[in-house]
């Protein structure tokens, strides 16, 4: 191919990848704007579900959680966000357990991978929508997601099913022991 074809060629293909970009463009400057009245219309506004705002361990009515202070959150988390602090507690019944003390997260360091959330084994900590989070100190980024004086969520055991009593082998008929006599006999 000679340099003057290979020239003209280039330039062809310069012109169609900028009438393709201004396709694009043309398309968006005649297609209806959205506008978002922000801060207004914080009460109606609606997050896709997929966003990950703030990190949060949901307690139930009786300030309850499910984190059993395993540890794989702080594991999976690539940049050290989680610090899960736990400690060992005696039980009624003599054993030793090892109950959540502090569960804390550092939003400031954060990348929303969702690595931890994924890896819960027990579903203790969530992603949610609040996105607010403006604060003039890094110090106030740093939280502790279990609440004071709470306990673990116990996951209740269903109640056993009373299985029924085996039943005794039926007996056969008679007239089926009666041939089996016979065959032995002869």
């Amino acid at each position: 191919m000679s340099s003057v074809s290979q020239y003209f060629s280039g330039m062809f293909k310069g012109i169609w990848s900028l009438l393709t970009g201004m396709s694009v463009t043309l398309k968006e400057l005649f297609a209806k704007k959205v506008t978002q009245q922000y801060p207004e219309n914080r009460k109606t506004l609606e997050m896709s579900p997929r966003f990950k705002g703030v990190l949060i361990m949901p307690h139930d009515e009786n300030n309850e959680h499910a984190c059993t202070a395993c540890g794989i959150c702080q594991m999976n988390c690539p940049n050290g966000t989680i610090k899960v602090l736990s400690k060992m507690i005696e039980t009624e019944d003599g054993k030793k357990k090892k109950i959540l003390d502090q569960h804390q997260y550092d939003l400031g360091m954060c990348t929303f991978c969702n690595l931890c959330v994924i890896t819960c084994p027990q579903d203790a900590i969530i992603f949610d929508q609040d996105f607010e989070n403006s604060v003039f100190t890094h110090s106030r980024l740093r939280m502790r997601l279990n609440k004071e004086g709470s306990k673990l969520r116990e996951k209740k055991k269903p109640a056993p099913v009373a299985k029924p009593a085996p039943e005794k082998a039926a007996e056969p008929p008679a007239e089926a022991s009666a041939d089996k006599d016979n065959e032995t006999k002869e």
